[in-house]
């Protein structure tokens, strides 16, 4: 019974061992035993885009403006979405609102 037991935990133990590891060779990212902790390996990576939809994304946002900012790292701006809404309209909205939708307010702003 005893070996009957081994030889069916034993090879169920090595895949669970096991598995992960092949699952992580897939990756870009590899957990080292370091102080940071993980190393990189891009070429372990399979891409999806095609090079000329790289540069056709690359074109567009040269062309948009957004390189200049991803390049620095900074996100990009907010387009203008067109006119806001003036004063008088928020504070007409604000007088307007239902009692559920003011009660839900409260208690999400104020915590009642």
């Amino acid at each position: 019974m005893s070996k009957i037991r081994t030889a069916t935990v034993l090879p169920i133990l090595a895949v669970v061992l096991v598995v992960p590891s092949v699952a992580q060779a897939n990756s870009e990212w590899h957990f080292t035993g370091g102080e940071v902790g993980y190393t990189s390996f891009p070429d372990h990576v399979t891409s999806t885009k095609t090079r000329a939809e790289v540069l056709r994304e690359l074109e567009q946002a040269k062309a948009d403006g957004s390189y200049f900012y991803l390049q620095r790292g900074v996100p990009v701006p907010s387009r203008d979405t067109g006119p806001g809404k003036t004063r008088e309209q928020v504070l007409k909205e604000l007088v307007n609102i239902s009692p559920e939708e003011r009660a839900r307010m409260d208690e999400l702003y104020v915590g009642q």
